[in-house]
């Protein structure tokens, strides 16, 4: 997308876990998954910082942990040229 200019908004909705991994788990006959099951199935130590990867690679991003903000910032990456990323925490 950088490389090519792309005129192009990735959303990545960011759950901070396997969360479908979670009810195959439990669809399965898994029950609860204890400690260390937990551990694997989170993202979340270390968090993945979206933004900062996708700048990393020359795209514009930012994190939206509102609706509102969700909102401004697509209608903002919208308005313009090149690529953007909104990292939307949910």
């Amino acid at each position: 997308q950088a490389r090519e200019g792309c005129d192009v908004v990735t959303i990545l909705l960011a759950n901070r876990a396997y969360a479908i991994l979670k009810g195959e788990m439990l669809s399965v006959g898994g029950g609860s998954p204890g400690r260390n099951a937990r551990r694997m199935l989170n993202l979340d130590n270390p968090a993945v910082d979206w933004c900062h990867v996708a700048r990393g690679l020359g795209v514009g991003a930012e994190r939206a942990e509102t609706v509102e903000r969700f909102l401004a910032l697509l209608a903002s990456a919208l308005s313009r040229r090149g690529p953007f990323l909104i990292e939307a925490i949910i």
